[in-house]
């Protein structure tokens, strides 16, 4: 009796995406760094809500705050046509966003810019819309598949103009650091593959409040230092500057109550 034997499937439009986008990560040195923090007052501020703010939207706002007050997390290693750092007026969030595309669930990248200056409520909105709309109607999915329906060495050498040749192309079509999580599934990465200078991601929260944060980072760009100085700067937006608001969004809501 003959073993069965597989089939050969075609890659499609959104695994060819991946694909490439681990090509470029492949050559950017990137190093995790770790900080085990405690959000136990996030947590209790954030339960008081109705809706609750999602945690995504509550580390993004906060890392726009380190982006924001740190020029080096704005920078980009630009290598050609000789090598040297560029660095944006601004920072883009590349948040990775599940989309049902056929049968599968591939992950796409929504940009939003300076998270820090928008509401939690914003940034949810804003992700649900990336999440719900039709891919067509969102401009920078539909670059992508497009993108992708290339010949791979079309693909390669459109990737390498975004990426290495001018850091303000890059800033643009990819955005200055990246957020990827996936902990609301019980389950944690720890070092993803980014081809931007720093990608956000977070463990598990624990009943108790403590939750391992990582940046992973482009050392051509960064010191580990000064991530290490970030991440204890990050957990004390998250306990002070997320919390405030937190807490004035629910005095709003009793306020109402009582009118």
């Amino acid at each position: 009796m003959s073993e069965p034997i597989g089939r050969r499937l075609p890659l499609s439009l959104a695994r060819r995406f991946i694909c490439d986008l681990v090509q470029l990560a492949r050559r950017v040195p990137t190093v995790p760094v770790q900080r085990r923090m405690n959000v136990a007052a996030v947590a209790d501020a954030r339960r008081l809500l109705v809706p609750k703010p999602s945690w995504c939207a509550i580390f993004t706002k906060a890392y726009g705050f380190i982006a924001a007050d740190r020029p080096e997390f704005r920078r980009a290693y630009v290598p050609f046509p000789r090598p040297h750092l560029y660095d944006h007026p601004n920072h883009i969030a590349s948040i990775a966003i599940e989309r049902r595309l056929g049968k599968a669930d591939p992950v796409f990248f929504a940009h939003l810019r300076n998270p820090e200056k928008q509401s939690l409520p914003q940034i949810d909105s804003f992700l649900q819309y990336c999440k719900d709309e039709p891919l067509k109607t969102i401009a920078l999915f539909r670059w992508t598949l497009g993108i992708s329906r290339l010949p791979r060495p079309l693909r390669r050498l459109a990737w390498w103009y975004a990426h290495d040749t001018s850091g303000y192309r890059r800033a643009r079509w990819m955005g200055t650091f990246g957020v990827s999580v996936y902990s609301a599934l019980g389950a944690e990465s720890l070092h993803p593959l980014s081809p931007l200078t720093t990608a956000l991601n977070y463990g598990v929260i624990r009943p108790d409040g403590e939750v391992d944060v990582r940046i992973i980072y482009d050392h051509r760009v960064i010191d580990g230092a000064t991530v290490a100085r970030a991440l204890l700067d990050l957990e004390r937006v998250l306990n002070q500057e997320i919390v405030a608001e937190l807490q004035q969004a629910r005095e709003t809501v009793d306020t109402r109550e009582l009118n």
